[in-house]
């Protein structure tokens, strides 16, 4: 079975992404394999910390469960997602306790979001984190830059974010980071944000994202490994199949296919129609919002297949 790190590996070297699917409740992980495969793409099925603690996924175990209920290795693979060192409530995290269970549950990645650390922390606690999972044989991804949106409260203005480039994933800090890390893939902020998790804030349209591609490009050259965008529901179309050819090869969906679920289980009372919810919206971002159906040979096999 191909490794989740050749498969980003691919894909960036392709110009495709691969799509990484968060699912803050359990029944979602059905619907989001079967679009996927039906679809002949391949994509990551992932989950957040955050999501056992504010929704309902329930933790590491549960979403391993269900997704080895279900799980088809032509088409997906297991992906453990933000794993703070400090929560965005502030709180320190046994990231390393939560890591490790995931290596022992048999995710094929696992990420580290020290993000909220000094640059000097950041690498010593991603450091850490990649050598075990390195001797696990998995994949390690790491965040530099300030993706905001998960902290309680509203955005301050998007236009003001994003003119003066605050949180942006600073070029040089990069180029050291990935150099003193061995991170395999780093998440980086160019104008993405995370949808809202907290209160009322949660159930609001996702602001439309703008990207800063000459940003992205300044990046890709100084890492030189996979590149991930977080927050990538509601970004303009334009920007993000543009920052798909300059190095990002795996983008992070939450908020348009939780969203859907929420309000189909709200208007219908009905799980069989959140669950069709989930895989109607699972199938129009894979087939026309990104342009990934039928990547798979292209992703598991290599540029040429």
């Amino acid at each position: 079975m191909l490794c989740s790190a050749e498969i980003l590996h691919n894909a960036q070297e392709s110009g495709v992404a691969i799509l990484a699917f968060n699912t803050p409740y359990l029944p979602m992980v059905r619907p989001i394999i079967q679009a996927i495969a039906d679809l002949d793409s391949f994509a990551l099925v992932e989950t957040a910390r955050l999501e056992w603690i504010k929704f309902a996924a329930q933790g590491p175990v549960a979403i391993a469960t269900e997704f080895a209920r279900w799980n088809d290795p032509l088409y997906v693979r297991l992906h453990l997602d933000h794993v703070p060192v400090i929560d965005e409530d502030d709180q320190q995290v046994d990231y390393m306790g939560i890591i490790r269970e995931a290596l022992d549950l048999g995710y094929h990645s696992v990420m580290i979001d020290a993000s909220r650390l000094s640059l000097a922390d950041n690498i010593a606690a991603t450091r850490r984190v990649v050598e075990l999972a390195h001797h696990a044989g998995v994949p390690c991804e790491a965040e530099l830059g300030a993706v905001l949106g998960h902290e309680a409260g509203p955005l301050p203005p998007y236009d003001e974010l994003f003119e003066s480039g605050r949180g942006f994933t600073s070029v040089e800090e990069a180029r050291q980071f990935v150099s003193e890390t061995g991170c395999d893939w780093l998440s980086v902020a160019i104008g993405n944000v995370h949808g809202a998790v907290s209160g009322a804030f949660k159930d609001q349209k996702k602001v439309e994202a703008r990207l800063n591609l000459d940003h992205l490009d300044r990046l890709r050259q100084v890492t030189g490994v996979p590149l991930v965008l977080h927050g990538g529901s509601g970004i303009r179309r334009e920007y993000v199949l543009a920052a798909i050819q300059k190095g990002i090869a795996k983008v992070n969906i939450g908020t348009e296919i939780r969203q859907a679920y929420e309000t189909a289980l709200r208007e219908s009372g009905s799980q069989s129609a959140a669950e069709s919810a989930v895989y109607q919206r699972t199938c129009w971002l894979i087939k026309d919002y990104f342009n990934v159906a039928g990547i798979r040979k292209q992703v598991t096999e290599g540029k040429q297949a």
